[in-house]
């Protein structure tokens, strides 16, 4: 209710400062105890080998160095994912590159992975307080060539297995340069045997099972995601995030900001991300879990993700456009189901 009130000022602001002073407000309404404090209540669901309180989640890109992951906790949700984060720091993309579509509850960004690199995200993992579901969405620097990509991603692995509750590898970022390219066959094969391998290494190293989830484009023709799907399979990875954002501008052509570059999310994501769950559902056959992202604007979104396959939901632009009410009515949708 609250939110409502103060978004048409939020809006006013450019998004990236916005965005800033959205978590600060956050984090002093957690510390004067105006938020729920612990997950909204439901039948608690054991995916991953992983207690879920509830299964309604964050999804990456909100809090990506965990700076915030106490606040964010503190507003209901099942589990937490922070990042995505590269070994090194990295500016991201020139300003300005987050742009609202409010006619159509839509953003388009294109970010480009900005963070202050994997040591400061686990730093701050170790500072908060949380004990919840942690998941660490982990990529690859800017700069570091495509067919060097896996060299990236073990390294974040390495820094963060002992810390997270699943880490998310992130393929299917449209803002880094031939990132999605890792998406292919072949790429891909290659990148999932390596971590599988580490994988199993660093689970001895540690004596914990951290489950590994790969996230997954939304522009995927149905014989890709086939492919990913076996691909998935054998190399018995824990679990499948669908969707990251889409390049396409379907329903949106005329509005400002339209021809930007970058990912498009919120409501022209919806149905096409849960086009992917239901594709990608089939074609797994139950062999591992699928977490539902992209275009949960309203209860009943996350509640048709579920019935798609998936049996985790998050949110983020809704998160933006409907406040923290969203968490709360997504929670009681898909727990009444």
């Amino acid at each position: 209710m609250l939110y409502s009130l103060f978004r048409p000022v939020l809006f006013s602001l450019d998004p990236e400062t916005a965005h800033c002073i959205t978590f600060n407000a956050i984090e002093k309404a957690r510390r004067l105890g105006l938020l729920p404090g612990q997950p909204f209540a439901c039948q608690p669901r054991n995916v991953m080998g992983l207690d879920f309180p509830n299964p309604v989640g964050l999804a990456a890109g909100l809090d990506k160095d965990g700076e915030h992951i106490d606040a964010l906790a503190a507003l209901g949700f099942g589990f937490i994912e922070i990042g995505t984060v590269t070994p090194r720091p990295q500016p991201g993309n020139p300003q300005p590159r987050l742009f609202r579509l409010p006619q159509a509850n839509a953003i388009i960004n294109r970010l480009g992975f900005n963070n202050h690199g994997v040591d400061k995200l686990v730093a701050n993992v170790k500072r908060s307080s949380y004990r919840g579901i942690l998941g660490i969405n982990i990529g690859k620097n800017f700069d570091t060539p495509v067919d060097r990509a896996a060299d990236d991603y073990l390294f974040c692995l390495r820094e963060v297995y002992a810390h997270a509750s699943y880490v998310a590898v992130n393929i299917s970022s449209p803002n880094t340069p031939n990132l999605r390219q890792l998406q292919n066959a072949a790429e891909l094969d290659h990148l999932l045997a390596a971590l599988k391998a580490e994988q199993g290494k660093l689970a001895d190293q540690h004596g914990k099972y951290t489950p590994l989830v790969v996230k997954i484009a939304p522009d995927l023709e149905p014989p890709q995601i086939e492919a990913i799907a076996a691909l998935l399979l054998r190399h018995r990875i824990d679990g499948v995030i669908a969707t990251n954002t889409t390049l396409a501008r379907t329903g949106v052509e005329a509005l400002s900001y339209a021809r930007e570059a970058g990912g498009l999310s919120g409501a022209p994501l919806t149905q096409r991300a849960t086009a992917v769950i239901h594709q990608l559902h089939a074609a797994l056959q139950g062999g591992l879990p699928i977490i539902g992202v992209g275009g949960i604007m309203c209860a009943a979104d996350a509640k048709e993700k579920m019935e798609a396959g998936a049996s985790l939901v998050q949110i983020y632009t809704g998160l933006i456009y409907r406040g923290p009410d969203l968490v709360r009515e997504a929670v009681q949708a898909v727990c009444a189901a």
